[in-house]
């Protein structure tokens, strides 16, 4: 893991890990989840698709805030996908999750206060991100 400090000229390169056949991306900023995606997919790459136990328990530890992950439910309400047009198979939902509170609860996120749990929030509020390639 890197850690820079605040105002070296280099602070702005990408530093990424890899775990298994996959190299992953922690975001310092936070952006709307579409925002996240342009910002994964710019740097050829998506929000993450979590398809094992051992892949989420990995991002659970590295994570200290929630972020976005790569799954949403936007095409058709309680029919989740991942970005890569998966289906979900695999859930780490929250007790009571996802529960699209108000009607207008679509992207995913993996909670730190909760570590490994997942819940639906709004899309359009502000998240690091973790990609995926």
């Amino acid at each position: 893991v890197d850690v820079r400090a605040q105002n070296k000229p280099d602070s702005h390169i990408v530093k990424w890990i890899r775990f298994g056949s996959s190299c992953y991306f922690f975001s310092e900023e936070s952006k709307s989840w579409d925002e996240a995606r342009e910002f994964c997919r710019a740097r050829g790459a998506d929000l993450v698709v979590i398809d094992s136990k051992e892949e989420n328990e990995f991002i659970s530890k590295l994570n200290k805030e929630n972020f976005w992950i790569g799954l949403t439910d936007r095409d058709l309400e309680g029919t989740w996908k991942w970005v890569d047009g998966s289906s979900l198979n695999l859930t780490f939902w929250g007790s009571t999750q996802p529960d699209d509170h108000n009607g207008v609860e679509d992207c995913a996120e993996i909670n730190f206060k909760h570590p490994g749990l997942w819940n639906d929030n709004l899309c359009k509020i502000s998240r690091k991100l973790i990609c995926e390639k």
